[in-house]
């Protein structure tokens, strides 16, 4: 999936979609030159739809799918794919506060099964009190109170997801430096940790601390999460977030060393019920 700090981010589907079309191509036997003489345009148009780079035109898609053999039945099942593909997500209203490196993030998360992540800052977004967000959104704010207030509800608005029929699961270890800094003061960490332990006890969220006891682990290095797609086609996605944009990571190898590191910190770290009394521990500290 690349680096993504600049461009209209593609949705989940249309990135399926291109895996499909260069199946498809494949099937049939067909070069990039070929498939893009079909059309009359150039080989890199036929790379850049097959890797989501750019929108699927409905005329192109139609000419190709019936090049690469499709019946008719098949190429209307794939047209309305496309067409659905080409939609904007329910977040593109929220596009005058949304960087266009994040709309890829979000679309993740709509389309995700599991989202496993490892915190060693904040509260993930999904897990956030409104208050709390207020307070983390207003480190990056210019003092434009409407603008901040148009994110916060973006971010609450992304949690709907939690508890909709189909909810991914989610599954982060949070570092103990998430409670041990304070964010927006002792009334709002407090109904933070609350928050926590209510959503803690929903089937889909786990949540494990990370104490500062259990020393040197694999993740200190930064915060990632791992999206796995309820569209099998769509491999496991690694995302990192830096200070002016994000990355996206699909190549097996580097998705598999995030995937081993997860799975050394779920042992490491307090298991679920022993994060609930830690949480309780903490708020009493408050």
């Amino acid at each position: 999936m690349g680096d993504a700090r600049t461009g209209s981010a593609p949705t989940v589907l249309r990135l399926v979609l291109g895996i499909q079309l260069r199946g498809l191509r494949e099937r049939a036997g067909l070069e990039l030159e070929e498939a893009a003489a079909a059309i009359d345009v150039t080989h890199q148009t036929i790379r850049r739809m097959e890797k989501a780079e750019v929108g699927l035109k409905i005329p192109y898609v139609k000419e190709l799918v019936a090049r690469y053999g499709l019946s008719e039945e098949e190429r209307e099942d794939f047209l309305a794919l496309v067409r659905e593909a080409n939609k904007p997500g329910w977040w593109h209203r929220f596009r005058d506060v949304l960087p266009d490196w994040f709309s890829a993030y979000v679309s993740l998360e709509d389309a995700a099964e599991l989202i496993r992540s490892y915190e060693p800052h904040y509260v993930p977004g999904l897990l956030q009190t409104e208050d709390y967000a207020r307070a983390v959104l207003t480190v990056g704010s210019d003092g434009n109170t409407a603008e901040l207030e148009r994110r916060v509800a973006f971010r609450i608005k992304r949690q709907d997801l939690l508890t909709t029929d189909h909810a991914p699961t989610v599954w982060a270890v949070l570092d103990e430096t998430v409670f041990r800094r304070p964010v927006g003061g002792p009334d709002v960490m407090r109904a933070q940790i609350d928050h926590l332990l209510e959503v803690s006890q929903r089937p889909n969220v786990r949540l494990q601390i990370m104490p500062f006891a259990a020393g040197p682990h694999r993740g200190a290095f930064g915060p990632f999460h791992l999206f796995r797609c309820r569209l099998r086609e769509q491999p496991d996605v690694i995302y990192t977030e830096g200070l002016t944009g994000a990355g996206y990571l699909d190549d097996r190898p580097d998705v598999a060393a995030y995937i081993e590191a997860l799975d050394h910190m779920a042992v490491q770290a307090a298991s679920f019920e022993q994060t609930r009394t830690i949480l309780k521990d903490l708020r009493e500290e408050l």
